[in-house]
């Protein structure tokens, strides 16, 4: 039986985490579309340069990316700059803003190389901002957009699907693995399970030491996505859980949350 309450299963960061507020401008698509995006270059670039570690975490060999990927990099994120999302259908969407904010996401850290995390980035607007998340990083359609705009104002609201947290990384080793495929219309709904199953069950996910669960604090920080509760966050870890953790969230009685924020380097491992 879970005993404790909300408060006190919160780090003091979940109070600085954004809102799922929606920009209604990126509402428009078209449900009839049969256009799409190819994300084949990002998937070979993933597959090039992202690397399993003994402890099953996807690390980045930014050292070793040589200019002509940065360079594809850069050319790959300005095509996808020129499409034109609104003429889209949904599915189309969801994996296109996904891979518009990893493939970000990387380039941010490709450009500021080395840093020990990625809140190091301090590239923000305003006195307190950390990290590089509140900068315009592309523009769409004509319009500025940072890696706020697309998490908070354009994902979260639109989709309202909790395993988004697993699809966007944010480049630090506590953060859900940067997927070794781009996401494709097709592909989207099964890689978000895929994604959610292996976090989940992984220690970044959730650990029980001494009869107390630890939880990635993204449960904490974005708790409302989960369902607002720590019963809802624990209803919604049971349907990815293996039948071992499963078992063992029946019975917990203490909660707390962690993260790593060190960066998701090949070279630290």
């Amino acid at each position: 039986m879970l005993i404790v309450a909300l408060a006190a299963f919160g780090s003091t960061e979940v109070l600085s985490a954004p809102k799922a507020e929606l920009w209604p401008r990126w509402e428009a698509h078209e449900p009839a579309s049969t256009r799409t995006v190819d994300h084949a270059w990002w998937t070979g670039f993933l597959q090039r340069h992202v690397h399993t570690d003994s402890f099953h975490v996807n690390r980045v060999a930014y050292a070793r990316i040589p200019e002509q990927d940065r360079r594809g990099l850069s050319e790959y994120l300005n095509t996808l700059a020129a499409t034109s999302t609104s003429t889209l259908r949904r599915d189309e969407q969801l994996a296109y803003w996904i891979n518009v904010y990893n493939a970000l996401t990387v380039k941010v850290i490709l450009d500021h190389y080395p840093v020990a995390s990625i809140r190091d980035i301090d590239i923000s607007p305003g006195l307190f901002a950390n990290g590089p998340w509140g900068k315009a990083l592309i523009s769409v359609e004509g319009v500025p957009l940072s890696l706020n705009d697309i998490e908070h104002r354009i994902l979260r609201p639109i989709w309202r699907d909790p395993r988004l947290h697993y699809a966007l990384n944010c480049a630090s080793t506590g953060c859900p693995n940067l997927q070794i495929l781009a996401f494709t219309a097709d592909n989207t709904p099964s890689l978000l399970d895929t994604a959610a199953r292996a976090f989940v069950n992984s220690p970044r996910g959730a650990k029980i030491e001494d009869g107390q669960l630890i939880v990635s604090s993204i449960y904490v920080w974005f708790a409302d996505d989960f369902g607002g509760g720590l019963a809802d966050v624990i209803r919604h870890m049971k349907k990815f859980a293996a039948p071992d953790l499963a078992a063992m969230l029946d019975d917990v009685t203490e909660i707390e949350d962690a993260y790593d924020w060190s960066l998701n380097d090949a070279l630290t491992n």
